[in-house]
């Protein structure tokens, strides 16, 4: 065998050997095992992990925004008619919130922290000036107060005589500034004295600017990948007292800004918000692209705000078999001194219609309105999120105060928030240059196969070419002999005409 024979057949060896090889590391996945186990350790709250310091210290610009339910019939509705209001926004605020007190506890395995929130104003991404617009709403402390004392006839009696001489309604005109972070109240300034406990400032994110929303103990993610940045206690609490059953109590999931990597899109996912005071769920509704990255997008469905006829699981969150709420509402009182808060989606969207209806100026529609996260599922990353809640009032009769006779139980919307974020251009190349990595690592099988089937290809090629050349040289290298009478003739006389003639003696 030559050479050239033995180089042929060599190149067919090594590309069945890169076939085999390549399609057993495909079949028993051990590439894309060895990058998954090392996702699993990098991805971790620990010092020095690829994610901890975005972690501690989000680069991503987050947005609150605050949208206004204006009321331009406080007056017909008082009197019984339906109310009108005009939605008024956005106020743009640019919202920090770094991790801090960070300490590591359990050896490692848990991280507590606190979450701090600071708001700064944005002129160019709102409609107006919040010291200049005022809005006209429900007034939140008269209906708190009113709720608080409707028990007792002398509280209540008391009550309504402190606000005819002050002159508090149930609507107040205030500017968004005040709304938002606070303005004095004259009817808990009256309450103060003899009840210090109650403040005699009211706003809806009033203290919350510069706050905190109290410790958070975190898993780290280091003892099992799937626990990363779950939440293990809040408030030194593993679970809340708040509701009525030992389910709706449990704190689950993240606090929305971490998720563990490789993700499904059939789990369900958790997150806990002081804000609702419980967990809610998501799920996974589409594939979604933000600046390149594959991304899931994952949505709270109906059933996390259903009614407990349409969600039995839903019933440990009614505050009491009276004050159990229809479907895309809950009650929040428990956790916000008792007052009469509810909770929706904006516009009342996945809630009943008859909230709508009740509201002339309401129109849910799911692009606006609807709460999603966009999570990289190799990663868990968040690379785009849109936070949405609307806080309500429960307002109704209440025997004792004449400025209710006429009222009908209604929700009535005050504000909702659009909590933004999306991944930042130096992260997204961050993440693109480890997904590459995590693709490549993978996908290595499939290049060993891919270079085997080409390597087969040039082996074919060779096998062709050998063959062909082989035929060639047969056929220039074979004696074919011709043979004529007239050419032996020929030879016959030139070999007689040349022989010597030897005489005798």
């Amino acid at each position: 065998m030559t050479q050239r024979s033995c180089a042929v057949y060599g190149v067919g060896i090594v590309s069945a050997h890169l076939l085999f090889i390549g399609i057993g590391l495909f079949v028993a996945q051990v590439f894309q095992t060895v990058i998954h186990n090392r996702l699993k350790k990098e991805i971790t709250l620990t010092e020095g992990s690829r994610v901890f310091e975005t972690w501690k210290n989000p680069p991503p610009p987050i947005f609150m925004q605050y949208f206004f339910f204006n009321v331009t019939n406080p007056d017909e509705f008082l009197a019984g008619a339906k109310p009108f209001v005009s939605q008024v926004g956005p106020y743009t605020y640019r919202e920090y919130r770094p991790k801090e007190n960070v300490t590591f506890l359990e050896n490692g395995t848990r991280v507590a922290a606190y979450q701090s929130k600071t708001f700064v104003f944005l002129p160019e991404r709102s409609v107006g000036d919040p010291d200049i617009d005022m809005i006209t709403t429900i007034n939140i402390p008269a209906v708190a107060v009113m709720n608080k004392v409707k028990d007792s006839f002398w509280k209540s009696s008391m009550v309504s005589i402190w606000m005819n001489s002050l002159h508090v309604g149930m609507f107040m005109t205030h500017s968004v500034n005040e709304l938002l972070w606070g303005f004095k109240d004259p009817l808990l300034s009256r309450i103060h004295p003899m009840n210090p406990e109650i403040d005699e400032y009211f706003g809806l994110m009033y203290k919350k600017n510069g706050s905190n929303d109290g410790e958070f103990v975190y898993h780290t993610g280091e003892a099992d990948f799937m626990d990363y940045g779950r939440i293990a206690r809040f408030k030194g609490e593993s679970k809340l007292s708040l509701w009525t059953s030992e389910q709706s109590n449990m704190i689950n999931g993240t606090d929305g800004s971490a998720f563990h990597p490789l993700l499904s899109k059939k789990e369900r996912l958790y997150i806990f918000s002081p804000d609702l005071c419980r967990s809610i769920f998501m799920e996974f509704e589409k594939d979604v692209e933000v600046k390149g990255l594959s991304a899931y997008r994952f949505t709270p469905p109906r059933d996390v705000l259903a009614s407990k006829e349409e969600n039995p699981a839903n019933e440990g969150f009614c505050v009491s078999p009276k004050e159990c709420l229809g479907s895309g509402v809950l009650k929040v009182s428990v956790c916000k001194k008792g007052a009469p808060v509810v909770v929706s989606f904006p516009h009342f969207y996945l809630g009943e219609e008859k909230y709508t209806n009740a509201i002339e100026g309401l129109n849910p529609v799911r692009e606006h309105h609807q709460t999603y996260l966009d999570l990289n599922p190799t990663t868990g990353l968040p690379v785009r999120a849109s936070k949405k809640a609307q806080i309500n009032i429960l307002i109704n009769r209440i025997s004792g105060f004449p400025k209710t006779k006429y009222l009908n139980e209604t929700i009535f919307p005050v504000m909702f928030i659009n909590e933004t974020v999306v991944i930042d251009d130096t992260s997204v190349v961050k993440l693109q240059k480890l997904l590459l990595m995590v693709t490549l690592v993978s996908n290595f099988p499939l290049i060993i196969v891919g270079l085997g089937v080409l390597l087969l290809l040039v082996f074919i090629c060779l096998i062709v070419c050998e063959r062909k050349l082989k035929m060639t040289t047969k056929e220039d290298t074979s004696y074919s002999p011709v043979s004529t009478k007239e050419g032996d003739e020929k030879n016959v006389s030139t070999y007689i005409g040349m022989t010597p003639i030897i005489e005798k003696s």
